[in-house]
């Protein structure tokens, strides 16, 4: 089993669209991975608030470390939390995947 990381923007969209787009995203990853299962990391916290977006942008960075790829939304280019995720991704060489739309 593989540990996956899923990279979404979240501002604006309805809980039910973030999760099915979700289950969306761990489908490609298994299909990427040629895997018949992966866990994906708990990082989806609802209409979680915190005083400042870093606060949960470093949650959400910590948990990457663990993952053995991130995958990426379609339309991730349009979140700076999502390209933050994706820089970390390249410099610390995570496995970088591409959902579908």
């Amino acid at each position: 089993m593989k540990k996956i990381y899923i990279s979404q923007p979240m501002r604006g969209r309805s809980t039910g669209d973030i999760i099915a787009e979700r289950k969306r995203l761990m489908a490609d990853a298994a299909a990427a991975l040629q895997v018949d299962d992966v866990e994906v990391l708990d990082t989806y916290r609802g209409a979680y608030t915190t005083k400042h977006p870093l606060t949960l942008l470093a949650w959400t960075l910590e948990k990457m470390a663990d993952a053995d790829a991130v995958i990426f939304a379609p339309d991730w280019r349009d979140a700076r939390g999502c390209r933050v995720e994706h820089f970390a991704a390249l410099q610390y060489d995570i496995l970088i995947l591409y959902g579908r739309r």
